[in-house]
């Protein structure tokens, strides 16, 4: 279904399909526009997911892990010197190295640093790569279940059964009914429903009637995102914004290939609001980093989450995007073209 459309003139020029489902820590559908069932890969909104074993079995403790530190297990970070520190700290406390890493590199996303190192004629380390926090969070994992960590971006690896077996929990489905891809990091990857991953969410965000041990961990790994949004991302970046304009009445989890997650906290939107999971995927990938932000925003703006000044902090990006020229000429816009159907 259409989400996303960019116009010049009074001729729509291009449309982004997709499809949205939001959802209640019951299960119950709350909302949705396109086919709620559509399958599709989560890429880096499983993040938090992926964290979760780590906590569990007592990571935080055994490990003496921050706040900061814990967020970035769940980032895709920009590379800056403030993340690549806490990489670092993280790893020294771990007792590993970069060089145990398995995820490669590439240039940060942060332009300022990515700037830097050309200028210094350096090139960027595996702690630079946007995962290097969940790679990091992975080998103590390993370390935690006291297994081997050679080959622990493998499927077959303990390290990523367990993680399996926790997301299929979080998702509320069986773990065989998970389909397995491999990220550009080189770890495994989860393609579901998108109605079941906006339930992982909800779970996420309201963890109330899991297991004890498992409430424990969503609720510490929550608090991190919501307390240190500036490592799950970084300077400008959507995760970093909402979360900061949401004061922590929500987080958000970006994926590869415009995939986007998000999750709202209850009493969130009004007195006695329910909980929710969002899972939102634009079918052609949004290589131009345009459809996704703003179809994020306007989700929220159409849940009454975001405030006219909220919604003007993040003009840039959404809902409504002028479209200029080379000479700064307006030329168009794009802006969502969906309304949500409510249950």
């Amino acid at each position: 279904m259409p989400l996303f459309h960019t116009t010049r003139g009074e001729v729509v020029e291009s449309i982004h399909f997709g499809a949205i489902a939001i959802v209640e820590p019951s299960g119950a559908l709350f909302a949705w526009y396109g086919d709620p069932a559509l399958v599709t890969f989560l890429r880096s909104s499983a993040k938090p997911f992926q964290a979760i074993p780590l906590v569990e079995m007592g990571g935080i403790d055994q490990f003496q892990m921050t706040g900061d530190e814990l967020a970035i297990t769940c980032a895709s970070h920009s590379g800056t010197d403030i993340h690549l520190k806490t990489i670092h700290n993280l790893q020294q406390k771990i007792g590993i190295t970069e060089s145990d890493l398995l995820c490669g590199t590439h240039e940060p996303f942060d332009l300022a640093s990515r700037a830097l190192l050309r200028d210094q004629g350096k090139r960027p380390s595996q702690n630079h790569h946007n995962c290097s926090g969940k790679h990091t969070g992975m080998l103590g994992q390993a370390k935690l279940l006291r297994v081997d960590p050679e080959g622990y971006t493998e499927p077959d690896h303990p390290v990523q059964i367990q993680i399996r077996s926790t997301f299929a929990e979080m998702c509320e489905m069986e773990t065989a009914h998970i389909q397995i891809g491999r990220d550009g990091c080189s770890v495994p990857t989860f393609a579901v429903p998108l109605c079941n991953a906006a339930w992982g969410w909800a779970h996420l965000a309201s963890p109330e009637n899991l297991p004890k041990t498992r409430r424990a961990a969503c609720q510490q790994i929550t608090t991190a995102m919501r307390k240190y949004p500036f490592y799950l991302a970084g300077p400008g970046r959507l995760d970093t914004r909402l979360i900061q304009i949401g004061a922590g009445r929500l987080i958000s989890k970006a994926g590869a290939e415009a995939f986007q997650a998000a999750g709202i906290f209850k009493d969130a939107i009004a007195p006695g609001s329910p909980a929710l999971g969002i899972a939102i995927k634009i079918s052609d990938g949004d290589q131009a980093n345009r459809a996704r932000r703003a179809v994020l925003i306007e989700v929220l703006r159409q849940l009454g989450m975001l405030t006219t000044e909220q919604l003007l902090q993040l003009g840039d990006i959404g809902p409504i995007l002028e479209i200029k020229n080379q000479r700064q000429i307006t030329t168009g816009e794009g802006k969502p073209c969906f309304q949500l159907q409510f249950s």
